[in-house]
């Protein structure tokens, strides 16, 4: 079987795919609080069209898909489009990214549908705080969610807190004793410049470093671990004793650009090789063309660069290459 692998040597087989741009939150790392100009619904992609260009991902070695916005749980029959994703000769993982506040109400039939594991943003654990970051929506619906989902049988559970420098870096403490009392894997994740390298992201973008003092001060004998189940290319930890466990995603302080294996398809029909470049191919034209689809998938690994060079951006040093400027929940989280 033919493989998608790009100038570097990586090989490919994980396709991110968002469903929507459209968000309930607004949260403040992700995009302004006015929100942004979303996609026509006539131009986002229908669920036959992402099925057909999963299934040719699938010919050339994807097995591997998470689902993404925007936030998913608000695209209508999300259940409908796991079960057929699912059924997809040669995909064996799908995993989908979830800011939890519908989560409750969907987790049991997601789940029945062939959805294997669920990653739930979670900021914060104080409420009022979640107002703050959010702007909108109510922490006690997002842990409800989590509930839900252990219910369900999803396993594991994966909390994403995005680290803010003075906004809550101060529950760092907190997220920890949650991961040692539950079976949860809390991933911290670094500040990413993603459509808005400004001064405010520059202000409150935290190394991840700051997490292992923190869990040194709070007296954690930490080992390394062997990755949390999943594509993520998170940093992974175990502390003495505890149920659950912690990663660090860092792209900027220590990018894991080297063993990338993933591609993105967003919600209004790019395929997209680097979260953070602008490079991307439009996948409309070639819909009802496999042999055209199949090239599209190739001409990805052609233009796909070593590096997203965010740690460039953060010194002021010149780039490589443009950097998109569409916001996370435009490109798909």
């Amino acid at each position: 079987m033919l493989e998608l692998k790009d100038r570097f040597g990586r090989k490919h087989d994980y396709l991110r795919i968002s469903v929507t741009d459209r968000c309930n939150l607004r949260c403040l790392y992700c995009m302004p609080e006015e929100g942004v100009e979303f996609t026509e619904s006539e131009n986002v992609l229908r669920y036959d069209e992402i099925v057909e260009v999963v299934e040719t991902g699938a010919s050339l070695g994807i097995t591997k898909l998470r689902i993404t916005g925007g936030e998913p749980l608000i695209r209508p029959n999300l259940d409908g489009l796991i079960a057929r994703l699912s059924s997809i000769p040669g995909i064996t993982d799908i995993a989908l990214t979830t800011n939890g506040i519908f989560l409750a109400k969907q987790a049991k039939a997601l789940k029945e549908a062939g959805l294997n594991r669920v990653n739930i943003s979670l900021d914060t654990l104080d409420a009022a705080r979640f107002r703050f970051i959010a702007r909108r929506g109510e922490l006690k619906r997002v842990l409800e969610g989590i509930e839900a989902a252990a219910d369900a049988g999803f396993d594991p559970i994966k909390l994403n807190c995005v680290l803010l420098k003075g906004v809550n870096e101060d529950e760092i403490a907190q997220f920890l004793k949650l991961a040692y009392e539950r079976p949860l894997h809390v991933r911290f994740i670094e500040y990413m410049p993603i459509g808005h390298a400004d001064e405010n992201w520059r202000n409150h973008y935290l190394p991840l470093s700051r997490v292992l003092e923190i869990a040194e001060q709070e007296g954690y004998e930490l080992s390394r671990r062997e990755q949390v189940r999943g594509n993520g290319p998170s940093d992974d930890w175990q502390m003495a004793g505890a149920v659950g466990s912690f990663g660090l995603i860092h792209p900027i302080s220590d990018h894991f650009c080297s063993n990338c294996n993933r591609l993105r398809l967003t919600a209004d029909g790019n395929l997209k090789p680097c979260l953070y470049w602008m490079d991307e191919l439009n996948v409309k034209n070639a819909l009802g063309d496999r042999d055209a689809m199949k090239e599209l998938f190739f001409k990805a690994m052609d233009i796909k660069p070593e590096n997203h060079e965010m740690a460039a951006k953060l010194a002021d040093n010149a780039l490589s290459h443009v950097p998109t400027e569409r916001r996370m929940s435009q490109i798909g989280g």
